[in-house]
């Protein structure tokens, strides 16, 4: 009985032989790091060229779905990102300068998230930003309002309260990247900082 058993399991052990042999031959570490760079380099390729249609931060209506689609797939367009800053919490030069930060990497955290053609066009004109103001809270969700009622993406920081304003004060306001007229639609009538 013990004879049989050794015979059965020497087919396995001969084939388990032979795939260690032909990945100890497959496996070297002059094969494995080009592979690896190659790999790499492949998979940011694919990554990147399409947008990811399964991943969404918004219930967008089918009307700004077609507007979103126009305005990224149109490669000639110069788009632009706004960053509102209300005038009324008094914040000093390097906070808003941080807040205004907060808002571009969250807007773009957001884009490649939901649309990555759209933040790689941005990307091929530059990453222009303009830095405006409003006066308060009210006309800062007007804003808002506005420019995602007409598909342009918006983000809004929403302070921690470790420094200068309370916690939860909506401090910046991101609109776009956009096409640079329907941005100014929005936002053209409001100061520079």
């Amino acid at each position: 009985m013990v004879l049989s058993f050794l015979k059965a399991s020497q087919p396995r052990d001969q084939q388990q032989k032979q795939k260690r042999e032909w990945l100890g031959v497959s496996f070297k570490p002059e094969n494995f790091f080009p592979g690896l760079v190659i790999g790499f380099i492949l998979g940011l390729l694919l990554d990147l060229s399409k947008p990811d249609k399964n991943l969404s931060t918004k219930n967008v209506s089918s009307s700004d779905k077609l507007r979103q689609l126009s305005v990224s797939s149109n490669g000639d367009q110069k788009l632009k990102m706004v960053l509102v800053v209300r005038q009324d919490l008094k914040m000093k030069s390097g906070k808003i300068a941080s807040q205004c930060a907060h808002a571009a990497t969250g807007m773009y955290a957001e884009l490649m998230q939901s649309d990555r053609s759209l933040l790689r066009h941005w990307e091929h004109c530059g990453q222009p930003k303009i830095v405006l103001i409003c006066k308060n809270q009210q006309e800062m969700n007007k804003l808002r309002e506005v420019a995602e009622g007409i598909g342009l993406p918006t983000f809004v920081v929403s302070d921690a309260g470790r420094t200068q304003v309370s916690a939860g004060s909506k401090t910046v306001l991101a609109i776009g990247p956009g096409p640079k007229a329907i941005v100014d639609s929005v936002t053209g009538k409001l100061p520079l900082l």
